[in-house]
Parts: structure tokens; sequence; C-alpha cells
């Protein structure tokens, strides 16, 4: 079976392996917000028990996959994500995304199921309306770097060093601005599809004011599953936060998950 090896594909291009277990009994894979990293899911490490391996997906255009080019569409994101995880198949695979990284687990998910092989066991979608609703005015397809800056910031996207670093900032801008349009041109490209056939948990903070609490209740209409959602103190980036109760909360939906 396969494993969480340096010289695994899973270890490879896609994903980041933040923690490996000898005898895993599923893998949580996590898929970062617009502008985000792989990196970004380092700390829950220290939260997840030993019988579950945890990777993150390496999004081209940051850290190190910097000089990949980012995606143009959602299509051109998830469908290798999808062949990599069919190729890590080997446990029960659980995704979960926060903010973009939502609409990208989603469709992974999708990809896989209709590609016949191995389903997600779970997904997990944190911060996110359902896909073809939103509670925000914004589009992301219009918005100009100044203000993608400023959208970052008032979101807590990044660190207050990082927007004021202008040497920074431009490195960042290209792959940030690539999410941006590509996030906006999946909502607007969007019409709906056969719905999963997996569970999917549903998380948002009370004060995200990018989502509602109806907007994130519409992903009971993405899966013919079973559907659960959960709200937490703070706004869109609740997790940093609440990672300890949110893991522990997501690993507790199912017993086999436990530790």
């Amino acid at each position: 079976m396969a494993r969480l090896n340096d010289g695994d594909a899973l270890a490879g291009d896609w994903f980041r392996v933040l923690k490996r277990s000898a005898e895993p009994r599923a893998r949580l894979i996590c898929f970062p917000h617009a502008g985000g990293a792989a990196s970004f899911f380092r700390d829950w490490a220290d939260l997840v028990p030993d019988h579950v391996d945890l990777a993150a997906v390496r999004y081209p255009g940051r850290e190190d996959r910097f000089l990949d080019p980012p995606p143009a569409s959602m299509a051109d994101l998830s469908r290798p994500v999808a062949r990599a995880c069919l190729a890590s198949d080997d446990v029960p695979l659980l995704f979960f995304g926060h903010s973009m990284g939502a609409s990208v687990a989603y469709e992974v998910a999708l990809r896989m199921q209709s590609s016949g092989g191995s389903q997600v066991a779970e997904l997990f979608v944190s911060g996110s309306s359902a896909p073809g609703r939103s509670s925000s005015s914004r589009d992301p397809l219009t918005m100009t770097d100044a203000e993608i800056r400023k959208d970052i910031a008032e979101l807590g996207g990044a660190d207050a060093n990082t927007l004021a670093d202008q040497e920074l900032w431009e490195l960042l801008i290209p792959s940030i601005r690539a999410d941006y349009r590509l996030i906006g041109r999946y909502r607007a490209a969007f019409s709906g599809r056969a719905p999963l056939d997996v569970p999917v948990v549903a998380y948002y903070g009370r004060a995200d004011r990018d989502v509602d609490a109806a907007s994130v209740a519409a992903w009971a209409d993405a899966t013919s599953s079973t559907f659960a959602m959960r709200s937490f103190d703070g706004g869109h980036f609740y997790l940093k936060d609440h990672a300890p109760d949110l893991v522990a909360d997501l690993l507790g939906r199912r017993a086999a998950f436990r530790a």
C-alpha cells in the first residue's frame, strides 16, 4: 500500500506531508484558501492523532512551487489534484477545504466520484458559501491589486508585516490575483451538477462578513448523503483561534477516525 514517504507521489508536486502514520486509518488532506499555502496547516500536525496522516495541497505559484504558473481555472487545478488523490487512496481520504479551498476540495471530490474510482470518505468545508451561492457583493474578477490587498487585511488572511512589506507583496500578488480570478470565474461559470454521494460538514465563523448561515446551509444541496454544520466565534479565519476544537470535531464525526 502507498505510504507518505518522501519518494511517494503524495509527497511530490501536489502534496506536502505534514504528519505520517505508520499504520494510518485515514488520511486528512487540507486545501488552503485563496493566497494561502500548504504551510497554513502545519500546526495541525500536533492536533491530529497518530493513526491519521496529514497532508496539504501545494498550489502552484507559491512557497516551494513559486516558479510554477498558477492555474487559470478550477478545472486546471482540480483535475491533477484528483488524479493525485486517486493514486493515494489506500486508506479513507478526508478533505478539509477553507474558503477557496472548500470549492477546490468539492470539485476534486466530484472528479473522483465521476471517475468511478475511490470516493472521499467525508468532505469538510469551511468559511465558504455553497457552490452557486454567495452572500458577498464583491466580484473577485474586477478587484484591483489594491482592493485585493485591502480585502486580505480585512479578512485577516495575512499578518500585518507581510502586507506592509512592499517587496514581499509584489512577489505574492501574482499568485493571489490568480486565485481571486480563479474563484471569480468559477462562480460565474457554475451551473450546478449532480451532487456528491458523501457526507458533508460545513463550518463557519459567526462574524464572517462573506458568508452567512443560509449560504453555508446550502451545502446540503451539494450532497445526496448526510449534511451537518457548525459555527464558531470569529470571522473568516476563525480557525486560527479554534483549530483544536475544529480538528477534534471533524475527526470525531466517525468512530474510525477518533483517537
